[in-house]
């Protein structure tokens, strides 16, 4: 049995969210880049000029690229074969984004959802867990912005609408969302599982490299289509027209019940800060 000290996850917690809110990720990044170079709207290739030169700002001068830092969402994979020493691995993966937050000057986004007072630290972070075997954990994290995801949707779709029905859910989302979330966006999409785990399903897709296949061929070929009917919507970066709404699609695909079939789309916007670490 492996053991690691609380203290030593909470710090890498806290390394990932200060650098993922001035760093814009690579896959990101140059995802941007061809869509500038793909962009046909003069307007639109303005807009993506100037997220690009933002994102550079971001990194040069060490501030974050978006003044929504965001919830702190995390897909945690724990090796069977790993002891924590000290705190509990949910405490002190809440202590590193006080941490983060606090020492990053990053704005605290959590509130009360009621009397809307804030909580202070940007805690709870929002984790996800699976257990899996060796001897590491490894942690992946994502500052989620509520614009994009105030657009976000869960439907529990009739078994017989099939494939066909799926990519019309997706569409019409994107197509409702309009320049709301920021696009372009990346749209994520869990298919499958009940209407918690769909949700779940659909964010944890975000976390797949920007320009990378997916490896169901099936899924690839709705990706490519969803994609392609998202940038013919017209809504263009920020909402000032174009053919450049949407970065990337990623799908994740689980059995469900067969009564039931339920579809999530998270979309995530072009401040697409995701990080990773394996300890």
């Amino acid at each position: 049995m492996r053991v690691i000290a609380s203290e030593e996850i909470s710090n890498a917690v806290k390394n990932l969210i200060i650098g993922s809110s001035v760093n814009l990720p690579e896959d990101t990044y140059e995802s941007l880049k061809r869509a500038l170079e793909n962009e046909i709207s003069d307007s639109g290739k303005t807009v993506l000029s100037q997220i690009l030169l933002n994102a550079d700002i971001a990194k040069t001068e060490h501030k974050p690229l978006c003044q929504d830092t965001g919830l702190a969402v995390f897909f945690i994979e724990v090796g069977k074969d790993v002891g924590i020493k000290g705190k509990n691995l949910t405490d002190a993966i809440n202590e590193g984004t006080r941490l983060g937050y606090s020492e990053g000057f990053l704005r605290k986004s959590t509130c009360d959802p009621f009397t809307r007072k804030n909580i202070g630290d940007n805690t709870p972070a929002i984790i996800h867990y699976e257990f899996k075997d060796g001897d590491k954990i490894k942690i992946m994290y994502a500052a989620k912005g509520g614009g994009s995801e105030n657009m976000s949707r869960i439907k529990m779709m009739r078994p017989s609408d099939g494939k066909d029905g799926i990519i019309e859910f997706v569409e019409e989302t994107m197509r409702a969302a309009g320049p709301n979330p920021c696009p372009p966006n990346i749209i994520g999409v869990g298919i499958g599982g009940n209407f918690e785990r769909s949700a779940i399903l659909a964010k944890k897709s975000l976390f797949r490299k920007l320009g990378e296949r997916n490896s169901d061929k099936e899924l690839d070929e709705m990706e490519n289509i969803i994609f392609r009917k998202i940038n013919d919507i017209g809504t263009g970066p920020m909402g000032f027209g174009g053919i450049c709404t949407a970065l990337g699609v990623h799908i994740i695909k689980e059995p469900c019940h067969i009564a039931s079939l339920p579809v999530a789309v998270n979309i995530e916007c072009h401040s697409h800060r995701h990080s990773e670490i394996t300890i």
